[in-house]
């Protein structure tokens, strides 16, 4: 006498679609002169949040831009003291990330 049912669970688990919403997720687009040299190569940077990873990055990109990534990889920057006009001041953390894509896909970057 069985409590649970493994066939029921797994069907149970593949019919529901989680929609989350991962607008926090991209920052925005890092367009700089490195960036745009790489990105003759597929490779895309984006400025992404603090709390972000790689699979959050991957499945924002995807329902962002439309294009499935086929790597991601992530910078992350520590938070610093800096000398700003004379006065000290605290840079807070970053992140980054570089999204490889297939020989096809690109991105808008507009």
């Amino acid at each position: 006498m069985a409590l649970f049912k493994k066939d029921s669970a797994k069907k149970a688990d593949k019919d529901v679609v989680v929609k989350e919403d991962l607008s926090w997720v991209i920052v925005q687009p890092r367009i700089t002169e490195k960036a745009a040299m790489i990105s003759e190569n597929n490779v895309y940077t984006f400025d992404v949040a603090t709390r972000a990873n790689k699979i959050q990055v991957k499945r924002a990109i995807v329902a962002k831009y439309k294009v499935t990534p086929k790597k991601v990889n992530i910078i992350s920057a520590k938070s610093r003291k800096v000398t700003k006009r004379g006065r000290k001041a605290h840079q807070s953390g970053t992140k980054k990330a570089m999204v490889f894509l297939k020989k096809g896909d690109t991105i808008e970057l507009v």
